[in-house]
């Protein structure tokens, strides 16, 4: 059942089809989708973005254009989507454009790395077993499966058949009260906010940004905030240092060539004893667990990104399970296109 799917892998979906493909989207997503193709001998017929954002302006040798444009040249085509949204008008339209023209999105992972292709697959299909068969409820192995079916085939419907909000986690699995919370990747206080809305104490929270920038806002934010603190500094498997790029986004790239020196630590080197952990940084969530086997001796409640890496969604579970086999692990989507807010929630 696991490994069998209803439709084919989205690469070969896409290099077979006799349809003219045309990307949705532009930047890094994009440029990704495109130097697949490359690789993989597919070729794309156009680029088309929303119509508010539509200039007629030059991308890897296509002209931009609305939707109505290329269906007036081309007539019927297949979309790929090539860029992420949470926003639920977005997110509407994407599901808009799905109704008018099929609709498929390669799944080009956040940090890059390999695919999830038949030969991913067969390299790793024994770990994505015992991944599988280690979740704590049959919620978790529905989502587990329906991210498999959308990583594999690139189709939208299996993410509507396993989104679940937050407040559903944070009532029924995390159920915080009176926690010392390490918030790992706190931006600029967004998810100390969440925090606050879903508990009724804590104790202390110490919020953790790599980026300079981000930082600034964020101590900015906790001066509102009793019992808070922030540190400036990567989180990674040793000590030691990285550099960020000097850009305020939220995905501000990490060991980049130049930018800003920002020292490293790991978590069982921060002095707050954490009853909650929650964890985006980024891709380098496995080298966090790897630098926290002390502080998961005692059990923290985890949330924990598990998107970020084309294995993070069985290699992170295998990975939690071996430095501490007491954990309860679930697995939760929440809504995104694509299948990213896929995360880890263990007690």
């Amino acid at each position: 059942m696991l490994f069998q799917f209803d439709y084919p892998n989205v690469w070969d979906a896409l290099k077979n089809t006799k349809k003219p493909i045309v990307l949705y989207g532009m930047g890094n997503g994009a440029d990704k989708v495109l130097d697949e193709f490359e690789r993989r001998g597919i070729t794309a017929a156009g680029v088309m973005a929303s119509d508010d954002f539509v200039r007629y302006q030059d991308f890897r040798g296509f002209t931009v254009k609305k939707q109505s444009d290329l269906e007036n040249e081309l007539g019927d085509f297949i979309v790929a989507l090539c860029f992420a949204s949470s926003l639920p008008d977005v997110m509407a339209h994407i599901r808009k454009v799905a109704s008018e023209h099929e609709l498929l999105i390669p799944n080009v992972p956040v940090i890059g790395g390999e695919l999830l292709d038949d030969a991913y697959l067969k390299n790793h299909k024994t770990d994505i077993e015992k991944a599988y068969d280690l979740l704590a409820d049959d919620r978790s192995r529905i989502v587990f499966k329906g991210a498999l079916d959308f990583f594999y085939t690139g189709r939208l419907p299996y993410l509507d058949l396993i989104e679940c909000s937050k407040g559903e986690v944070f009532r029924d699995i995390l159920q915080l009260h009176n926690e010392s919370y390490l918030d790992l990747g706190a931006y600029r206080g967004d998810t100390v906010d969440e925090f606050l809305h879903y508990t009724d104490a804590y104790t202390h929270i110490t919020a953790v940004e790599p980026n300079p920038k981000n930082y600034g806002k964020l101590c900015e934010h906790l001066t509102t905030i009793n019992d808070a603190e922030a540190l400036n500094a990567g989180i990674a498997d040793q000590a030691g240092v990285m550099y960020v790029t000097k850009g305020a986004g939220r995905m501000a790239a990490l060991n980049a060539e130049g930018g800003v020196e920002v020292p490293v630590t790991t978590v069982d080197a921060i002095d707050c004893h954490p009853t909650y952990i929650k964890v985006d940084i980024e891709g380098m969530e496995d080298k966090m667990l790897s630098g926290a086997v002390n502080t998961l001796q005692s059990k923290p409640k985890l949330n924990l990104a598990a998107y970020h890496r084309t294995g993070d969604f069985f290699e992170l579970i295998l990975r939690l399970h071996a430095i501490n086999p007491d954990y309860r692990i679930y697995l939760r989507k929440h809504p995104y296109i694509p299948c990213w807010d896929l995360n880890i929630y263990a007690i």
